[in-house]
């Protein structure tokens, strides 16, 4: 998953060979960037910070996480992307919505809090938090609990509005009352470019799994929509 990597073994015995040791080769390749190995998981980080055409979606993200906070050292870049691939479909949605999501509410940065209170990388108010079972200050707990929140909001508005993804996130920005308060998005400023700025990263995180670049900020959103 890391590398968009496959193996095609002739048989189950095979596979099961074959698949421990690149398990152990990701492993390696993400703990030991931030030091200067001797090794050549380098020729896979490298992967991460300079983008290659065809990387599978957590090499995407992991790259555009480094693009995006300067702070997040490349091994912890490419552990969040992975888990927030992992809970994306495990939650039915598309990894780039989910990925664009969390780096729009905090940078993929674990110890955000907003001067409204919102709290980690999903940016969770404590009681919205406590509704949903999530530990906030948990990384890995909050991406999952994230997930499952848009994808709930993701299966309730989809038989209603044309455009599920984004109304799902005016409902994580606004709160689902608001949507309902104005059938659709609601019309606040914030909300609208919350909504915009999302979708823009959606796109240019596929443009990196297909071309290795980024879009403009007009182009197209990915990721399957």
């Amino acid at each position: 998953m890391l590398c968009g990597c496959s193996i095609s073994p002739f048989d189950r015995t095979t596979e099961r060979i074959v698949a421990k040791p690149r398990i152990e080769r990701l492993r390696n390749i993400a703990l030991s960037w931030p030091e200067p190995p001797r090794v050549d998981a380098l020729v896979g980080a490298r992967l991460i910070e300079d983008g290659r055409p065809g990387m599978g979606p957590a090499l995407a993200l992991a790259h555009v996480i480094l693009r995006t906070n300067e702070r997040i050292e490349p091994a912890a870049a490419l552990m969040l992307a992975d888990a927030t691939v992992r809970a994306a479909e495990r939650n039915g949605l598309p990894p780039e919505f989910l990925g664009a999501t969390l780096l729009q509410e905090s940078a993929f940065d674990p110890h955000a809090v907003s001067p409204a209170g919102a709290i980690g990388i999903a940016q969770f108010m404590m009681s919205t938090a406590l509704d949903h079972h999530v530990d906030p200050f948990d990384p890995y707990a909050a991406i999952e609990g994230a997930a499952r929140l848009l994808a709930s909001y993701v299966r309730a508005y989809r038989p209603i509005y044309p455009d599920p993804y984004s109304t799902a996130l005016a409902a994580y920005n606004a709160g689902p009352g608001a949507v309902e308060r104005y059938g659709g998005i609601p019309p606040y400023p914030e909300t609208l470019q919350y909504v915009q700025y999302i979708d823009e990263r959606w796109g240019n995180i596929a443009a990196f799994e297909v071309h290795g670049t980024p879009l403009s900020k007009s182009g197209p959103r990915g990721g399957g929509r």
